[in-house]
């Protein structure tokens, strides 16, 4: 530890004039388990610390709403039954926490209804699509695109989840950055978030660079020297938004991509919070 008690990180100070705005928070995968909310606020606990270490203003978690996402038919059951345990979260932190839903594609009647109930009516701010799981669908999938027209028509955010494999799909349900881009081509107005910038990050920055309504998430891999200079040199500061996956990665790992990066302050201030504010409209 430092001596100012900050782990090597930068000061209490100079993180709080980041403020960092948290895109991909990853409590128990959003899932709060078949007997209620109890584990995923137990894992919200869990990563206080570490938020409270990094001067995090705000975390965006991806929230189960009972679709068909799991394969836990009794959670399922639950949550379409007692919609509190999904929110249970939010009421907790309201200062702290955003909310998105996750969705099941394939479910297209049913996904559509979500989407009037959690953000039409709120309080959620948009959508995850998950890369595994009984509902993902690759993005690129027809049933994906009624969904997105809705979302855009609520000025929801969408968080699509992408991974580059060199061995191929690990799952059947998950999305490229280029399946990304041409699902993106169909809704210019939408902006969309790469997750993970793909995992193989050259080959996802490269693959949404000229889409300009896709932006990329730091999260998921190991710190890489030269993946955010690279990112900004690309595609510009503009449209690069900071993720954790806290508790499931380290706040070392994710923070140090950007704080460490050789960027100007002011870049970094856009990638920790600013382009994620202006994308919910916040301020």
């Amino acid at each position: 530890m430092s001596a100012d008690g900050q782990f090597g990180l930068p000061s209490v100070e100079q993180l709080k004039s980041y403020r960092i705005w948290d895109s991909y928070f990853t409590p128990s995968h959003s899932n709060p388990g078949p007997d209620g909310s109890s584990r995923l606020i137990a894992d919200i606990e869990r990563s206080m610390p570490a938020i409270r270490l990094g001067q995090f203003e705000k975390l965006c978690y991806f929230a189960h709403v009972g679709i068909g996402t799991t394969s836990d038919p009794k959670l399922e059951s639950l949550l379409r039954g007692d919609p509190d345990i999904v929110t249970e979260p939010l009421r907790r932190w309201p200062n702290r926490l955003i909310g998105m839903i996750q969705l099941n594609a394939n479910s297209v009647s049913a996904s559509l209804d979500a989407l009037d109930q959690w953000i039409k009516n709120g309080p959620m701010r948009g959508v995850y699509f998950s890369g595994s799981g009984p509902g993902a669908l690759v993005c690129t999938d027809p049933k994906i695109e009624p969904l997105v027209q809705r979302i855009s028509e609520l000025n929801g955010v969408i968080m699509q989840h992408t991974w580059c494999n060199t061995l191929g799909k690990s799952h059947p349900g998950t999305s490229t950055p280029t399946e990304l881009a041409i699902l993106a081509s169909k809704f210019p107005k939408q902006k969309f978030l790469c997750a993970h910038a793909g995992g193989e990050w050259e080959r996802g920055i490269q693959a949404i660079s000229d889409s300009p309504n896709v932006l990329i998430e730091t999260s998921g891999f190991d710190a890489t020297a030269g993946f955010i200079e690279m990112a900004v040199r690309e595609i510009g500061a503009e449209r690069i938004v900071f993720g954790s996956h806290l508790p499931s990665r380290s706040l070392g790992t994710e923070l140090g991509k950007i704080v460490g990066a050789e960027i100007t302050d002011e870049q970094k201030k856009l990638i920790l919070g600013e382009n994620y504010r202006t994308l919910l409209g916040k301020n």
